[in-house]
């Protein structure tokens, strides 16, 4: 069974920085893209980033380029995001998501594996 753990959620005032974590386990962790997403209330999931099954290549929305960064430790079956400079249009539910393929994907339809949510909050 399939499972991904984000961490690292909370309440920062604008341009803080947190580092979110997501630990995955019951895939082949080395083999699989992975995304991070984030919906807030009201509106539809939007990808923010996205890093190849071997690391070497990123992608990000444009709201956050810049700012955020993804990184992986395929020993270690682990994923980050490390938010900087935040703002409060960046308040959302941030979801790690795992993808069947080695390519980074922007598109949510692509994942097959989502953990639960972790709340970000950035206040002005």
């Amino acid at each position: 069974q399939v499972q991904l753990v984000e961490s690292g959620g909370g309440l920062v005032q604008a341009g803080g920085s947190l580092k979110l974590t997501c630990e995955a386990a019951g895939l082949t962790f080395s083999s699989s893209a992975m995304g991070w997403f984030r919906q807030a209330p009201g509106k539809e999931r939007e990808f923010v980033a996205t890093i190849s099954s071997g690391g070497g290549r990123t992608a990000y929305a444009d709201s956050v380029k810049g700012r955020f960064t993804i990184s992986r430790n395929n020993a270690w079956s682990t994923t980050y995001l490390q938010m900087n400079s935040l703002k409060p249009e960046d308040t959302a539910v941030y979801f790690c998501a795992a993808a069947r393929r080695l390519l980074v994907s922007r598109l949510k339809d692509e994942y097959d594996y989502w953990g639960q949510g972790t709340q970000v909050t950035v206040s002005s």
